[in-house]
């Protein structure tokens, strides 16, 4: 699993597969699942981030459930 969070567009991608994505899910207004080819999940991207998960721009630290990731 990777995370990665873009500040400028206030971002965050969860990459859980690297191979590719075949089409994605409106969930919500800022939240999509992105699916691969094999209809298993591949990514979340979560648009106005800062809105649903606590983030710290200053340390590019990303928060979930207690788990602390770096952003890249």
């Amino acid at each position: 699993m990777r995370v990665s969070y873009d500040p400028e567009a206030d971002a965050v991608y969860i990459t859980l597969k690297g191979h590719g994505v075949a089409y994605s899910r409106l969930m919500s207004e800022d939240i999509a699942i992105d699916y691969g080819p094999d209809d298993e999940i591949h990514g979340i991207e979560i648009l106005s981030a800062s809105k649903h998960i606590k983030i710290n721009p200053k340390n590019a630290v990303v928060e979930l459930e207690h788990l602390k990731v770096k952003a890249v």
